[in-house]
């Protein structure tokens, strides 16, 4: 989780439109094969969230879509495009750190992941450093409130 960290102050350093978050997937031995950091505002990509960039580069690192065994572990619970993406990805494990209340697919708002009517449910591990990844997000809406006030 703390790589994962890592890439979520990537993305704030990076830009300060985008939002925070980071994710790393790490092969069976435990080993980094990928990590990635939100980049829409930087890319204009609408799908590039940290999770889906990091599962895309470790299909090409392991030349597989499919990641049985693998970790994908990210800052933030998953959103409904990215829960979608871990489960067709066939990741064997997600971890996050903090709670998503309005948009989390992982349990906050929907279960995507462990819905049974779907070919593959990954084992969830929820809020791992969850503090540090808040306060990372806590701190960049707090600074982007800051900058709409008006003076």
């Amino acid at each position: 989780m703390r790589l994962a960290l890592e890439e979520a102050a990537l993305a704030a350093a990076s830009s300060d439109l985008d939002v925070p978050v980071g994710a790393v997937v790490l092969d069976p031995e435990g080993e980094v094969v990928a990590r990635a950091h939100n980049e829409r505002e930087a890319s204009g990509d609408p799908t590039a969230h940290a999770e889906m960039l990091a599962l895309r580069e470790a299909g090409r690192a392991t030349g597989s879509w499919r990641l049985t065994g693998y970790t994908l572990v990210v800052t933030l619970e998953p959103c409904v495009m990215c829960a979608g993406a871990v489960t067709a990805s066939r990741v064997s494990r997600l971890v996050f750190g903090a709670d998503d209340p309005q948009a989390g697919a992982v349990g906050s708002l929907l279960d995507v992941v462990r819905e049974p009517r779907l070919a593959h449910q990954p084992e969830v591990i929820r809020g791992v450093l969850a503090g540090p990844a808040g306060d990372l997000l806590r701190a960049f809406f707090a600074a982007r409130r800051t900058q709409r006030e008006p003076r």
